[in-house]
């Protein structure tokens, strides 16, 4: 934990210069954090997330699990808008093969315009597709890798783009320790020149648009460092850091803890540094139930933003 911290003075002396490229690329949605675990430890799991979210965080994880794994999530956004998170990873051996599809929809929603603020009685909608393809390997029992290959799509009205990206992570426990460092990128990947054109009404008629800027990925480069402060038999402590350097933002430091009592019932908190909206911390609460030699493991994950409000996480995973 300590070699991560100080990297927290980069983010507020570059914080000036970081704003200036917010909202500078496109496919905003795969920045969503998709499950409650790592939410409600303020997005700070990419060395902890060794379950079905390690497909989203560091795919290098995937090789640490004991077994397969099956995980479903719900997130609840922001103006009625829903995320869906479906992942499975298959373990065999000291490997991991898994696939993952993220999916976000606005929902419809009414169109205005400078004539008929209230409503012109048509609707639209945008659609958001991610579907990654992973491959994980444990190279020794303290050393991993893995990458996911994506196939991204956003569908604007009658506007699509489309593109490529690459996520490549490595994870590494430090012996017996409890110390384990994480380095990842994710987001890599081509611009997407948009596809499909859309109809305006003006004064004038009809008149069909057609959109020519490009929209590239937001690329995201982290580093992470999970610690067990207290591990016993009845009582876990588990304490994450994660700094996260986006295209299109500010560096961010992200902290985080988990306490688990008798590894059935688990209390999460977190907070995200550089982000204008978060004034509270995340926090959220997960049980895990044994039957027929698997686990079911059920989470929630509750964030609050200062103006936006806040956002309900639930999900479920089931270890094969």
């Amino acid at each position: 934990m300590a070699c991560i911290l100080p990297f927290g003075s980069v983010t507020y002396a570059q914080s000036d210069f970081g704003e200036d490229r917010a909202g500078t690329e496109g496919f905003q949605f795969t920045k969503i954090p998709i499950d409650p675990r790592s939410a409600a430890m303020g997005n700070s799991n990419m060395a902890d997330a060794v379950d079905g979210s390690s497909l989203f965080w560091n795919p290098a994880l995937a090789a640490r699990l004991t077994g397969s794994n099956v995980m479903l999530n719900h997130t609840q956004y922001f103006a009625d808008i829903s995320l869906e998170y479906l992942s499975y990873i298959h373990k065999t051996g000291k490997f991991a093969i898994g696939g993952s599809v993220q999916y976000l929809s606005s929902g419809d929603i009414k169109e205005t315009t400078e004539f008929d603020p209230f409503g012109t009685g048509r609707t639209f909608g945008t659609q958001h597709i991610s579907i990654g393809l992973t491959g994980s390997h444990q190279i020794t029992d303290l050393f991993s890798y893995g990458i996911t290959l994506r196939y991204i799509t956003e569908r604007f009205i009658e506007v699509q783009y489309n593109t490529g990206a690459i996520d490549f992570g490595f994870s590494y426990l430090v012996g017996e320790t409890g110390l384990r460092f994480a380095v990842g990128i994710n987001n890599f990947g081509f611009d997407a020149s948009p596809e499909g054109s859309v109809t305006d009404y003006g004064l004038d008629g009809e008149e069909k648009i057609n959109p020519k800027d490009d929209l590239s990925l937001p690329t995201r480069f982290n580093i992470g460092a999970a610690y067990d402060v207290i591990e016993s038999k009845n009582n876990k402590l588990t304490l994450t850091a994660q700094i996260t350097n986006p295209s299109d933002n500010s560096e961010q430091l992200n902290i985080g803890a988990e306490y688990g009592f008798v590894d059935q019932f688990f209390l999460r908190g977190g907070y995200e540094f550089g982000i204008n909206e978060r004034q509270w911390p995340s926090f959220g609460a997960g049980i895990k139930v044994p039957f027929s030699n698997r686990e079911l493991h059920a989470d929630y994950g509750y964030t609050v933003y200062e103006r936006l409000g806040g956002i309900h996480r639930i999900g479920v995973s089931i270890s094969l």
